[in-house]
């Protein structure tokens, strides 16, 4: 034995003097032997020990006053190999019986040097394969684990995967997100934003998605935060921003602000740009192992990979339905959603008015003051229509400087009474392009489908569109509506 080892541990069960002697004596220096007393023989605590022997020697005397229950005990215990020392005087002991008890091997009196070092040995050989057979199964554990988390996180990356490649929308896809991320982590909502550089490279414009239902205080702090991650992670101050919404989510606590947990901010990459960034709101408890963490990176890379080509959809889209100038809708949209709204006025039963505004002497104000400020002006009315008008009417360009509006579920009077709204803010509105101050006026014309009536879709925009002429005709900066009966029309002046 070397010096500073530790000599290996033996324990012995009820020994005498002799057997304990010749066991020490056979063994030598390397070897420590602990014997117990037949009154205080160890328990399961002390074969749970970190230092555990490399085998117990036991008299058949001694085992054979254990009660039943401590020899159950013992015969559990794999942790070390148990050697039985047999009297002379005993009778045999069958073998088979012996190996049922746990035991490794019998030694039988008088104990003689050759017979305590071949069972030590055996007793080490066996231990060794039992610790060989541990570990091997340890590992084979450890593998099956393993591949049981991998074959789990493949699953979990083609669950998202499918998921959003299913949807074209980007709030359906961050309402599918956090559906699926709670599969990996204790999520409580899933929030994004994306911006886009304006052409002079100094600011942003960003689109910002919250969660539905928020009160306005957490949405305000939520677009704080999002603003302020948009300039982090594009080094570029937001110029101006929208706000939608998310898809709805069941079971999730939407209602929590930055401070409700842990926030997650994972910037979006396409092409090896940023456009966007995931923002998750998790439990403050959560803790992500490196395996998650890599999991959690696939996942949004897949996200990423659809939310951009759900933004390029949108922008496509966008581009296809609405005017290129003043970015509302344009005549196509508009022919397809009056066929639409004159279906459900008809199934429903509902009153449907349509406007026709025309801006007036457009012409010279393109020549006086240039196309720039013809342009101008085309986007500021739009502005002023989405400002009045409600999110469910419907608003187009219909053709150079004419515009028109449906309005579901209103009556002539009360579209009467938006026309001459829109007319008056417009003609009091200051316009300004190079300095020079100018203003515009608009003729309206406006008519009604009454509930029950069959309507093709031409009747209404020819009705709207001969009280536009005669306001043109009757002076320009007016509102007429065209008559309930079919020839004659009722003027009414501004």
């Amino acid at each position: 034995m070397n010096r500073g080892e530790r000599p290996e541990l033996l324990w012995g069960f009820g020994l005498n003097s002799i057997e304990a002697d010749k066991i020490e004596d056979s063994l030598g220096p390397g070897f420590f032997l602990r014997n117990f007393s037949e009154r205080a023989l160890p328990g399961e605590k002390e074969f749970l020990q970190p230092e555990k022997p490399s085998a117990t020697w036991i008299p058949l005397r001694v085992w054979n006053e254990l009660s039943e229950a401590r020899r159950a005990t013992y015969r559990k215990l794999e942790s070390t190999q148990r050697i039985l020392i047999q009297d002379e005087s005993q009778k045999k002991v069958d073998l088979e019986s012996v190996l049922e008890d746990g035991f490794l091997a019998v030694v039988s009196s008088p104990l003689t040097s050759s017979k305590v070092q071949d069972a030590l040995f055996r007793a080490k050989e066996v231990s060794g394969l039992y610790g060989d057979l541990y570990r091997m199964t340890e590992e084979i554990i450890m593998e099956r684990e393993l591949l049981s988390r991998k074959t789990e996180q493949l699953m979990f990356l083609n669950t998202v995967l499918s998921n959003a490649t299913e949807r074209l929308e980007v709030s359906d896809i961050l309402g599918q997100a956090a559906e699926d991320l709670k599969l990996l982590l204790p999520v409580l909502s899933v929030q994004g934003v994306f911006w886009e550089v304006v052409p002079a490279g100094k600011q942003t414009e960003a689109e910002i998605f919250v969660n539905p239902g928020l009160i306005p205080a957490v949405q305000a702090e939520w677009t704080e935060f999002m603003i302020g991650s948009v300039t982090q992670l594009s080094g570029i101050e937001v110029g101006g921003y929208n706000i939608s919404e998310t898809t709805p989510v069941a079971d999730l606590a939407m209602c929590y602000g930055p401070t409700g947990g842990r926030v997650l901010a994972l910037p979006l990459i396409s092409r090896g740009e940023k456009f966007g960034c995931l923002v998750m709101l998790c439990d403050k408890s959560v803790r992500l192992a490196k395996d998650q963490v890599n999991t959690l990176n696939a996942a949004v890379n897949h996200l990423s990979l659809a939310l951009s080509n759900a933004l390029m959809f949108t922008k496509i889209k966008t581009r296809a339905d609405r005017d290129g100038l003043t970015r509302v809708y344009n005549r196509r949209s508009f022919d397809e959603r009056l066929v639409e709204e004159l279906r459900r006025h008809q199934r429903h039963n509902m009153d449907l008015s349509l406007l026709m505004v025309d801006l007036d002497h457009f012409k010279s104000v393109n020549d006086t003051y240039g196309h720039m400020a013809g342009d101008l002006v085309l986007e500021t009315i739009a502005r002023i229509f989405e400002e009045t008008f409600r999110t469910t009417d419907f608003i187009a360009r219909y053709g150079g400087e004419e515009f028109v509006i449906l309005l579901p579920h209103t009556k002539t009077d009360q579209a009467k009474m938006l026309a001459e709204r829109i007319r008056e803010k417009i003609e009091s509105k200051n316009m300004s392009y190079r300095d020079v101050n100018f203003n515009v006026t608009v003729s309206v014309g406006v008519s009604s489908v009454r509930p029950g009536s069959l309507a093709k879709e031409t009747e209404i925009v020819r009705k709207a569109d001969d009280a536009l002429y005669i306001a043109k005709e009757q002076g320009r900066n007016r509102v007429v509506v065209s008559a309930a009966s079919a020839a004659r029309l009722k003027v009414i002046s501004a």
